[in-house]
């Protein structure tokens, strides 16, 4: 396979990841099916354990997301621009701080913004950032984090190989 073809396919992951966020995108899926034309392209052993782990890993994720409780964002009173800003921050938190870096990039992006929202201080920011992650937060957190291990681990097959 081509580099302009394995930057394409990294493209699509990209933008599967970018999209995560963002309600009434499939996200997951176009990480999913950039995976899958990578391993349909290259036809080796690794591709296809990539893709099975990857299989695996977002059908979990789908299975899961169905148990957690569905709340409205609406209710918390945090924008749909919000998580989508919080969701970038933690893919550039994932590839600073590997896995942390995504929790922490996106829990400490609600939580600023919040405080600039609100105008109050630490108490007032911690409760809204409480009940942002409670109302989609975690819902969001979850997929992003399982597209980003899948992501990562692509680029380390990618590299690998």
């Amino acid at each position: 396979m081509g580099t302009a073809q394995t930057g394409l396919i990294g493209l699509v992951l990209l933008l599967g990841l970018v999209c995560v966020p963002v309600p009434g995108v499939p996200g997951t899926l176009l990480c999913w099916a950039a995976v899958l034309w990578w391993a349909t392209s290259e036809h080796t052993t690794l591709t296809w354990g990539v893709l099975a782990g990857a299989t695996a890993l977002l059908a979990c994720v789908q299975v899961v997301l169905r148990l957690l409780p569905n709340r409205r964002i609406r209710d918390s009173g945090v924008t749909w621009r919000t998580v989508v800003d919080a969701g970038a921050t933690a893919i550039a938190g994932f590839f600073l701080l590997p896995v942390l870096g995504a929790i922490l990039g996106f829990v400490g992006f609600l939580y600023v913004t919040e405080r600039i929202r609100l105008g109050g201080g630490h108490r007032t920011a911690w409760t809204a950032t409480r009940t942002a992650m409670r109302a989609v937060g975690n819902s969001v957190l979850t997929e992003l984090l399982a597209c980003l291990l899948v992501a990562g681990t692509w680029l380390s097959a990618v590299l690998a190989s």
